[in-house]
């Protein structure tokens, strides 16, 4: 599998199958949401913006952005913008002397129109110089490396793996992701993954409405294309594009696997994924990402 995919790579997807399946893959295929939050996002937010006196604060909003909210799996300039919104609300910062990130260059970018990426921000540190959006690039790039350089092996979910072959012998299929494409190439390889996919696209190609779009508009009847995700950003891209969509509940990883192995995606194949049972996965999925966190409840 090479690296460095492009959107001419999108497009040319051979089709063997008259079936397409994306598959999304932090906290889907992979365990790994929870650790990359945790471990390496979360304490270089600290660390760059000086947020030490708030630590406690940040981690509590960045989680539920991140993990536990109906924005899981966006972006992470989006999803950090949101994070630092949540924060000057929190009933522990609020009216406090505690100095907060400043984020009119980041809202720019993210409204923008731009791939956000860490190469298109690259550009606009270039051209602008402002002075946040180089926090804020120092940031993204050391979170990659240190990701790549320390984080622990996180094996994909048991089904998952079992569900990743299975799809490749009777569809064509890809990774749709908001990772940067080396971490995501890196750790399809190290787990032997890549050869059942044919493209990883990553957050470098535009968003996942974008990649099946790009993958599929033309070449797939649209009930013959099936987004897998564990965050709405997934359902989002399938609705954009007419596709359906079979949801990774938070916490149930396992469960929704096994389903999808021994159910799901038969019906998918057979053309018994009905609206009905659309509606009935997807009102799981709606329950177990909650809108307001606990402190605000």
């Amino acid at each position: 599998m090479k690296n460095n995919y492009t959107v001419e790579d999108l497009k040319t997807i051979p089709k063997k199958f008259d079936y397409f399946v994306g598959i999304d893959s932090d906290g889907c295929v992979f365990d790994s949401m929870t650790v990359k939050q945790r471990d390496h996002f979360h304490p270089l937010i600290i660390k760059h913006w000086g947020l030490e006196q708030v630590g406690k604060e940040l981690r509590a909003c960045a989680e539920f952005i991140n993990l536990f909210s109906k924005e899981r799996g966006t972006n992470r300039f989006p999803a950090l913008l949101h994070t630092f919104e949540l924060l000057a609300e929190h009933p522990a910062v609020k009216g406090t002397d505690v100095k907060l990130p400043q984020t009119a260059a980041l809202r720019a970018y993210i409204e923008s129109g731009l791939a956000l990426g860490n190469p298109t921000l690259t550009a606009e540190v270039e051209r602008t110089g402002d002075p946040e959006l180089k926090r804020l690039l120092a940031w993204s790039l050391a979170v990659n490396e240190d990701i790549d350089q320390n984080m622990r092996e996180i094996p994909p979910f048991e089904w998952a793996h079992k569900a990743v072959l299975m799809i490749g012998k009777k569809s064509d299929v890809i990774v749709v992701s908001q990772t940067p494409e080396e971490a995501l190439v890196k750790e399809w390889n190290l787990h032997n993954l890549h050869q059942y996919v044919y493209l990883i696209a990553g957050q470098e190609l535009g968003t996942k409405t974008v990649h099946l779009e790009i993958a599929t508009k033309g070449k797939y009847e649209p009930r013959r294309v099936l987004m897998i995700g564990d965050a709405p950003g997934d359902r989002k891209a399938a609705i954009a594009n007419n596709a359906l969509f079979y949801p990774i509940n938070p916490g149930q990883e396992e469960a929704c696997w096994e389903r999808f192995c021994t159910e799901a995606f038969d019906k998918f194949l057979a053309g018994t994924f009905d609206a009905a049972y659309q509606k009935m996965v997807s009102d799981e999925f709606e329950a177990s990402l909650p809108e307001h966190p606990p402190w605000q409840v």
